[in-house]
């Protein structure tokens, strides 16, 4: 046996959820081929990496990336990869960029500028075998990607408020079952986006059918648009629905307690806990922080987004239709726009603004909170994100971070960061989500490390179908992190958002080094996976 990689000395937390233990790893090419006492013998040609008094654990896998155009744009991509990312798996929320004709791509990479960014103009993106290819051996990361149901359905529908029955649906369900032959990891949608809200449940179901076929999950965003076309009212009800009546797997994405509900795990967890006593297969993924993230057509009800961009655009720059948009934003079961922070402002708008408070914002302009939003989006061509502004309280913003590691503890969660590494402040998840996680918050809270790891690595394997990838094992994968349990940590802030975290000197993908002595060494090493 050649030996291409040994780490030596370190304590190996497998992923599994056993005690950590000291052994060396041993790699050769892209697999791990010998966990235990390596002696000197066989690594005499050996890269040797000093791992004494480290911790070496299966790199962590993101079960919720918008990473869907950075990592096109920038494959090396040290946002994720610097916090021990080795697995990214992108198009959460239904919200990618595949499978989309040429025609459909410009479209809605168009209409998504503002919370993934510009992706490249020229790409096949015709089907998630294309999309694959963009992605592999491009990127310091692996890549999975769901089928997402925005795509599927602008291909089968376009950018309209019309059902999906008989032909239109046939070929929905036909894109999707390719999606899934081609290596889609399971179904998204994301029910405050368009055109996936334009659907009911009775769609979502017709999709999750085919999705059961291949054995693979729905990751969903909840339901607060149309919620009139949904069973029981949308949320957590229709999504349990959907698991119920398709006898299908069902994840909830970013599943967690907000500043308003902080303390209230129990209640949280009461529907959840009744599906599962029923026998629905559920899982759930977090992120600890107290806020979240999106982009500024998530205000607006369904009518405005037909048509896409340049409809769009029109009711905008029109004053009466701006005005009637203005009052109907009402129909929308969102959140305050007025707490919300600029994170990025494209070309037309002024990038110094990123940052600002949407009511301080618009109190310099004169206008009124969404007049001011829709000049905003008028300005940038509808390429501009947005993220809340956290709590004053701080009592109640760690309240939240004890509810997350307290959901955590739970064997059914996992974490997706949610991050949108787009703009100049981006929300600080995108840099430092996993390294909170592993460190910050692990050490305050006191939860086994084993465990933490567990949940980032094989849990979000296990469910997603990631093939030889979550654990520490002879013949798996090497992704691997090096990191010290005693100091690593984030910090990347509110304020301070695009700042790398400490105390993960190394990272590996595909047994290359990613990210050596804590800076990216350049490899693009990682895989379109499973």
């Amino acid at each position: 046996m050649t030996l291409d990689v040994v780490i030596r000395g370190g304590t190996v937390v497998d992923g599994t959820g056993s005690p950590p233990v000291i052994a060396d790893v041993g790699i050769s090419g892209d697999r791990i081929t010998a966990v235990g006492d390596i002696p000197t013998s066989a690594a005499n040609s050996a890269k040797i990496i000093d791992a004494t008094s480290l911790h070496i654990s299966p790199g962590f896998i993101d079960v919720h990336s918008h990473a869907d155009a950075a990592l096109l744009n920038d494959g090396q991509h040290a946002s994720g990869i610097r916090q021990g990312v080795t697995t990214e798996i992108i198009a959460p929320d239904g919200l990618t960029l595949a499978p989309l004709s040429t025609e459909n791509y410009k479209l809605y990479r168009w209409y998504l500028s503002g919370i993934l960014g510009w992706a490249p103009e020229d790409l096949d993106m015709s089907s998630i075998e294309a999309s694959r290819a963009n992605y592999h051996l491009k990127t310091s990361c692996n890549v999975a990607t769901f089928a997402g149901h925005g795509p599927i359905r602008l291909e089968a529908a376009g950018m309209n408020d019309i059902p999906l029955t008989g032909e239109k649906l046939e070929s929905a369900k036909n894109l999707l079952r390719e999606s899934l032959e081609q290596g889609a990891v399971g179904f998204a949608t994301g029910l405050s986006y368009y055109p996936n809200s334009w659907s009911d449940t009775d769609e979502l179901c017709s999709l999750m059918e085919v999705a059961g076929a291949f054995g693979r999950p729905m990751s969903i965003h909840l339901r607060n648009h149309n919620v009139d076309r949904a069973f029981g009212g949308g949320g957590v009800t229709e999504a349990i629905e959907i698991s119920r009546r398709t006898g299908t797997k069902l994840h909830f994405e970013h599943y967690r307690t907000f500043v308003d509900s902080a303390g209230e795990v129990e209640k949280l967890l009461e529907p959840i806990e009744e599906a599962k006593a029923e026998g629905l297969d559920i899982t759930l993924e977090t992120y600890p922080y107290p806020v979240g993230s999106s982009f500024p057509q998530a205000f607006f009800p369904g009518y405005f987004h037909e048509g896409g961009p340049e409809a769009m655009l029109a009711v905008i720059n029109d004053d009466v239709k701006s005005a009637e948009l203005i009052e109907r934003m009402s129909e929308i079961s969102y959140t305050n726009p007025d707490d919300n922070v600029w994170t990025h402002i494209g070309e037309g708008g002024d990038k110094d603004l990123e940052g600002w408070l949407f009511a301080d914002l618009a109190k310099k302009w004169g206008v009124s909170v969404p007049e001011m939003m829709l000049r905003m989006m008028s300005q940038t061509s509808l390429a501009c994100g947005m993220r809340s502004a956290p709590s004053g309280n701080v009592n109640l913003w760690r309240q939240v971070e004890k509810d997350v590691m307290e959901l955590m503890d739970r064997p059914d969660y996992m974490v997706g960061s949610d991050s949108i590494p787009t703009g100049g402040m981006p929300h600080p998840r995108a840099y430092g989500c996993f390294a909170r996680m592993v460190g910050r918050l692990r050490r305050r809270y006191n939860y086994p490390l084993e465990q933490v790891v567990q949940r980032m690595t094989q849990n979000p394997a296990d469910r997603f179908g990631l093939t030889d990838r979550g654990v520490i094992a002879q013949g798996k994968f090497a992704d691997l992190v090096i990191f010290d349990e005693s100091k690593v940590i984030d910090r990347s802030t509110f304020e301070d958002p695009t700042l790398h975290p400490e105390g993960i000197p190394h990272v590996l993908v595909n047994g290359k080094l990613a990210v050596e002595d804590e800076d990216v060494t350049g490899a693009l090493q990682g895989y379109a996976i499973p």
